[in-house]
């Protein structure tokens, strides 16, 4: 069976898999391919990896539009996505509504998960929000870091710590299941990332790379996209 090829933002994985079926019944192809931290599979794509489409930050598609890795013509906004906090299923929900009860969240907790703090959208916000509120170096010990956001959730899932916490994108929270959405992050420590598909310029399948594409970010799947936690990336 001929498979599309993708590379992918950790955020979009969730949603690309409800797409799968419906893509399969248009063009008969499967979804293969990498999900992970944005700055990786941007690394993967300018390093060769050969790739139909990318999902990946606007931010991070525009760079890769100049250096014509994709085809200007085909990107398109799917939606912002927040990052979040998250607890176990069993954990009490925890809210930080402003920097200092985010603060003693982020304290109060025996182990922090979170994605790669380098290459990772979320995990690069963490560690600057960990800065700002003056705790990088009292929870570094206790900080999980993981590739991406989904292992890091699927970490906590599993985890045996007695207060652990969890903070990645809102959409790779609610697909882990063993975790649940606790509370967005407060205004001065948010961070909101729109997410963007472009058909690579090298694709071999670029025909069925724009159908997904489509489907991706067309009217008739937005209420699947609310579902899996993208928001509107006009607001």
């Amino acid at each position: 069976m001929t498979s599309l090829s993708i590379l992918s933002g950790g955020a979009a994985q969730g949603l690309v898999a409800s797409l799968t079926p419906k893509f399969k019944e248009q063009t008969g192809f499967d979804i293969a391919g990498e999900f992970g931290a944005v700055g990786a599979m941007a690394d993967k794509l300018r390093g060769g990896t050969s790739a139909d489409i990318v999902v990946l930050t606007a931010a991070l598609i525009a760079d890769l539009a100049r250096e014509k890795l994709v085809a200007t013509s085909s990107i398109s906004d799917i939606g912002r996505v927040e990052t979040a906090l998250a607890v176990r299923d069993a954990d009490p929900l925890v809210s930080a509504p402003d920097a200092p009860s985010l603060r003693a969240a982020l304290l109060a907790a025996d182990a922090i998960f979170v994605p790669d703090t380098k290459v990772s959208t979320a995990g690069i916000h963490v560690a600057k929000i960990l800065r700002q509120l003056g705790i990088a170096e009292e929870v570094a010990p206790r900080l999980e870091v993981y590739p991406n956001g989904a292992t890091a959730m699927r970490h906590l899932a599993e985890s045996k710590a007695k207060q652990p916490i969890g903070c990645t994108q809102t959409t790779e929270i609610i697909a882990t299941s063993g975790v649940r959405l606790s509370a967005s992050l407060p205004q001065g420590c948010d961070l909101s990332s729109v997410y963007t598909a472009a058909v690579t310029t090298t694709a071999a399948h670029a025909r069925e790379a724009q159908i997904l594409t489509d489907l991706l970010t067309s009217q008739e799947q937005s209420e699947l996209r609310t579902r899996a936690g993208f928001l509107d990336a006009r607001n």
